[in-house]
């Protein structure tokens, strides 16, 4: 059965990352819009980072314009509106789709692994998906769920 450590992605700046990577680490993927209601949970999510990061969270946003044209600039202009307005030091990766024919494969995979209130699809900007340091374990939270309140279930998981 694949996990996300089967899959590859490309980074803001055009490098390609291997998932595999990130095993024995807690990773957090969320479809992120600069543009949008939920954007400043950029700022609840850095701050999550710089607390877990050093016990092996790891944050990944994968910037996406599908939902009312809420992320419209180009790569470089996400990261440097990302840094600039929250902080960001996270990963943040190139500009994708999730939903539809030419929804990138992590989130087809991501998407297979949970079902969302909408079923399979995502509903909109700022879904965050959970992963277990071993992959087995894929929770997926609402865009409504802060990452705040992702705070503890990050703990437990690190703790295993």
């Amino acid at each position: 059965m694949a996990t996300i450590y089967d899959y590859n992605a490309l980074d803001n700046k055009g490098r390609e990352v291997d998932f595999s990577q990130y095993k024995g680490k807690v990773l957090l993927v969320v479809n992120t819009a600069s543009k949008c209601g939920f954007t400043p949970q950029y700022k609840g999510l850095e701050a999550l980072y710089q607390k877990y990061k050093d016990q092996g969270l790891v944050i990944v946003g994968f910037p996406c314009d599908q939902f009312a044209h809420q992320e419209p600039g180009s790569d470089s202009e996400i990261a440097q509106f990302c840094e600039l307005n929250f902080g960001v030091t996270f990963p943040l990766m190139k500009k994708i789709n999730v939903n539809g024919d030419d929804a990138h494969p992590i989130y087809k995979y991501l998407k297979s692994a949970t079902k969302g209130f909408l079923g399979n699809a995502i509903k909109w900007n700022f879904t965050k998906f959970l992963i277990s340091k071993d992959g087995s374990k894929v929770e997926r939270f609402a865009p409504v769920t802060t990452p705040e309140a992702l705070e503890k279930r990050i703990a437990d998981l690190l703790a295993e």
